[in-house]
């Protein structure tokens, strides 16, 4: 396979380009968010930049470049899996992050296209589209985060609406989000994974609170949510009642190849620029380093490819996504090291970036899915092992001692 532009790809690289440098923030300009969750960000500081982040999207949006790969008759151009990469690639360049978007973009939207009624799909993707919708995943617990079936929020029919009382955790951007896509018990007096619903909640609903969790990296992305009678109307069931793990499914394995796309993070020329400014680029084990992490890096955007390319045949994420993130983590955590090696004692006193990524590394493994839980999806449905016993299985989950 040729991986370089066809004449066709590279007038849209060039078309791409040019849109991008007469419209984008450049990086390090006012106009610049690609920094929003940043240590040290004040919350009016945050939500200036959300702001900023999502008049971006609208500025995509009527441009005709948001959401490329989406069919027309959802307001994209259904573009190829290389258009797709290329406008990412180019947009990269500039002043940008989409990580707010993410669970609009990349978990809701495909959710909605899989699982969504018409009326649903018609109310939430254009304003997705046009980023006038931030969403927040409401998934994991204290209790349930890799067994997320275990989950003990519950949702209990009341008329037109469910009445929803829990906990949630690790909830990113929730403090910035319009809606949540929420994960909550409906019927306890089936085994746990059958008595699930997936919901749409607005963030702003009677009895839902959201507290930060400041993490050791300074930031406070993330938030723990809580339902204290918190009323959903019916009509934001996605997928049907009770059947919320088989839509999660479609989330969670979006999730996985959105956050191993985030392998783009770590810039290997970056990476190769600190050894030559630390004056060790000639040293042979740090060379070894670095082509360790250039290889690193081409295997993932392969496999990106590979993912995008399912995609655009009308194939649904599979746990080829588990490859993904379980290398873009340790991606992530060996890069960042290799920083810190070349920093030294100045990488335990200095703010820098590459002490942030070496910090924040352990979210990105975390995020979606533990490793743990990542090969145990490759084991079981790319290799074909045995699954581990479960002594939960097929028992009611009210008779479960949680």
């Amino acid at each position: 396979m040729d991986f370089g532009d066809t004449p066709e790809e590279a007038a849209f690289r060039a078309e791409a380009r040019d849109w991008l440098e007469a419209n984008a923030p450049a990086k390090g300009s006012p106009e610049a968010f690609d920094l929003m969750s940043s240590p040290g960000r004040s919350t009016e500081q945050e939500k200036e930049l959300a702001g900023q982040a999502r008049n971006w999207q609208a500025k995509l949006a009527s441009g005709g470049w948001a959401c490329l790969d989406w069919p027309p008759e959802y307001g994209g151009r259904g573009a190829s899996t290389a258009e797709t990469i290329i406008f990412e690639q180019e947009q990269s360049r500039f002043g940008i992050s989409m990580s707010m978007f993410m669970a609009a973009l990349e978990m809701a939207a495909p959710t909605l296209m899989t699982w969504g009624t018409d009326e649903q799909k018609q109310q939430f993707l254009n304003p997705i589209r046009r980023g006038e919708m931030v969403f927040a995943q409401l998934f994991s617990e204290p209790n349930a985060g890799s067994d997320l079936a275990g989950l003990q929020t519950r949702a209990v029919k009341d008329g037109d609406e469910f009445v929803v009382n829990g906990q949630k955790v690790w909830n990113s951007y929730a403090h910035l989000a319009d809606w949540g896509i929420l994960l909550a018990r409906t019927n306890p007096g089936v085994p746990k994974h059958q008595g699930l619903s997936y919901f749409f909640v607005k963030m702003d609903s009677e009895g839902l609170e959201l507290r930060p969790l400041r993490q050791m990296t300074g930031g406070a992305e993330f938030n723990e949510t809580f339902f204290d009678n918190v009323r959903i109307p019916a009509e934001n069931v996605v997928g049907g009642v009770d059947n919320g793990w088989a839509v999660a499914q479609t989330t969670l394995n979006s999730e996985r190849a959105a956050v191993g796309a985030q392998a783009s993070v770590v810039d290997v020329r970056a990476l190769v620029e600190l050894a030559e400014e630390k004056g060790q680029a000639g040293d042979l084990a740090v060379r070894q380093a670095l082509a360790r992490a250039w290889m690193r890096s081409e295997v993932l955007r392969y496999l990106g490819m590979r993912v995008y390319t399912a995609l655009s045949q009308g194939a649904e994420i599979g746990p080829e996504a588990s490859i993904m993130k379980l290398l873009t983590g340790d991606h992530l955590r060996d890069t960042s090291q290799t920083a810190m090696e070349l920093l030294g004692p100045e990488g335990m006193l200095d703010d820098d970036a590459w002490v942030t990524r070496m910090v924040s590394h352990f979210a990105h493994k975390i995020g979606g899915g533990t490793p743990e839980i990542q090969r145990n999806v490759i084991g079981e449905r790319i290799l074909g092992l045995a699954r581990e016993p479960r002594a939960d299985r097929g028992i009611p989950f009210r008779e479960l001692k949680v």
